[in-house]
């Protein structure tokens, strides 16, 4: 079957590409798709000459719902509401396949899902409720990657796990807060940021402080790092701080250089640092049922959409990616009618 990939060729440069489709699995049209701050470093040229030589041309996009049109095996009903799963396990290794370097990942390093139709096996796909926010879920993949974050952390801690931080108020700040509401409910989890106005979103934390007006008395058991970039040395730096001994750090934030990290603090401790990153199939199907649970998390989700933008050429692909760059705080959806 024909499809056509809508591929960056080179940064805030889209073209179309024709591409054949196999029907031996199911294929899937998508519907909403979100911008993550991933693609907008292919789009805007910030990663590395190197690594954009080696990666484009690419579909970008690796968050996104859509409607089932053909399964080989009819698993799915044509017209089946799924959140595709972006991670593709490729043979087999000791690791989780989030983690395992024999994986390949849409929208690094193969095609993301701006096209026409996607062909995936039955395994990269959940089905989703009808009557679930679709705009909201077109996110599901930031927030599986929350999830499988807490879920690790719930695992493996060790000491007490009475109060909670996170640190950033942006959209995975938001996320894994909430998460942890719903997960933790005996936890106090408290926020901390550097943008007030992004604070006062966080109306269902039990405190929120700015990072330079923290009380003095103050401290926590666990912490979470959602900041990101430069920023998120700071950011650990203040963690490392606060954290009662024997605590861990989950850190979810990616930057392009190495960030310092006191680890004489950390020895003296006896910190524990997870990193996370991406998320597998169990972590959808978790996200999935703790949405069907708790059916008010929608409300509060859909204050993280500050953009929806109709897609019906590469020119509006083109300004959906520059609006969502404008935006300080919030997910730009796509509604994919192209």
């Amino acid at each position: 079957m024909i499809n056509i990939v809508y591929r960056l060729k080179s940064p805030k440069f889209f073209e179309e590409a024709i591409d054949d489709i196999e029907l031996n699995d199911v294929v899937v049209r998508p519907t909403y798709l979100s911008i993550c701050q991933a693609d907008q470093r292919y789009y805007q040229g910030s990663r590395p000459p190197e690594i954009l030589s080696q990666k484009l041309p690419m579909a970008l996009i690796h968050e996104a719902v859509g409607e089932v049109v053909h399964d080989s095996k009819s698993i799915f009903n044509s017209g089946d509401k799924v959140v595709m799963i972006p991670n593709t396990p490729i043979g087999e290794d000791c690791y989780r396949a989030n983690y395992s370097t024999l994986s390949k990942f849409r929208g690094s390093g193969f095609d993301g899902f701006t096209s026409d139709l996607v062909s995936l096996t039955h395994d990269r796909l959940v089905k989703l409720p009808d009557n679930f926010d679709f705009e909201v879920s077109a996110f599901i993949e930031l927030m599986t990657v929350a999830y499988q974050g807490i879920m690790k952390f719930r695992e493996f801690k060790k000491a007490s796990c009475k109060v909670l931080g996170v640190w950033g108020d942006g959209n995975l700040g938001y996320i894994t807060s909430l998460i942890l509401k719903v997960l933790c409910p005996d936890c106090r989890v408290i926020v901390f940021g550097k943008h007030l106005e992004n604070l006062n979103l966080f109306s269902f934390v039990d405190d929120a402080y700015m990072i330079h007006n923290v009380p003095d008395d103050l401290k926590i058991d666990h912490a979470f790092e959602c900041v990101g970039s430069a920023a998120s040395q700071s950011a650990i730096d203040q963690i490392i701080q606060l954290i009662n001994p024997q605590g861990t750090i989950n850190l979810f934030g990616v930057s392009e250089y190495p960030i310092p990290i006191n680890t004489r603090m950390i020895l003296e401790k006896g910190l524990t640092l997870q990193g996370n990153s991406r998320s597998e199939r169990e972590d959808f199907e978790g996200v999935v049922s703790l949405l069907k649970e708790n059916p008010q998390l929608f409300s509060y989700l859909s204050k993280l959409i500050t953009n929806v933008c109709e897609i019906k050429s590469i020119d509006d692909l083109k300004s959906a990616f520059d609006k969502d760059y404008i935006s300080n705080f919030g997910k730009t959806i796509l509604k994919w009618e192209i």
